[in-house]
């Protein structure tokens, strides 16, 4: 498939995660109205979490450290200017520092299950971004029988908090 087309494959996929995501959240928002009380996590608005997805899908602009998907999550979140302490796989199918779980995923969340970490594009189409075995980065469906095979998958959404220990903000500037 010549580079052009998956470029303009994925920016269809992230237009139509970004005009989802923000119908998501208006209704989200009225649902959680103030009158609730109670305080909320402060998770990423739908702009934050395209910034997060235009970052994945821009994967060759990231200054990726690790080779493994749990560092490919990392730094994207990272370079998208939302910092977390590292956390393999396992630790973020556990829970990690940083995030909420979530039943229902949005674009920009993170997917995980034992042993890979991705991060959601499109939740209407089951397709997330993370490194696809020998392929390197791309999109995939976390419904197709592969990965319904490796069990369960765990949404977790990236909670903003005042400060972050031992992290870095590197917020780019591009988007």
């Amino acid at each position: 498939m010549p580079i052009v087309r998956k470029a303009a494959i994925a920016a269809a996929f992230c237009s139509m995660a970004m005009l989802l995501t923000q119908a998501q959240d208006a209704r989200e928002r009225q649902a959680s109205a103030p009158h609730r009380g109670g305080s909320r996590k402060h998770s990423l608005t739908a702009d934050e979490r395209n910034g997060v997805l235009a970052t994945a899908l821009d994967w060759k602009q990231i200054h990726h450290t690790g080779r493994d998907c749990s560092h490919l999550v990392h730094d994207i979140f990272a370079e998208a200017g939302f910092p977390y302490p590292y956390a393999d796989s396992e630790d973020l199918y556990a829970g990690a520092r940083g995030f909420q779980r979530v039943p229902r995923p949005k674009a920009g969340d993170v997917i995980v299950w034992h042993g890979h970490a991705g991060i959601v594009v499109q939740p209407s189409r089951h397709t997330f971004f993370s490194f696809l075995s020998s392929r390197g980065p791309g999109i995939d469906d976390y419904e197709s029988r592969y990965w319904r095979s490796r069990g369960e998958p765990r949404f977790f959404r990236y909670v903003k908090t005042p400060t972050c220990d031992s992290c870095t903000v590197a917020r780019r500037s591009d988007y």
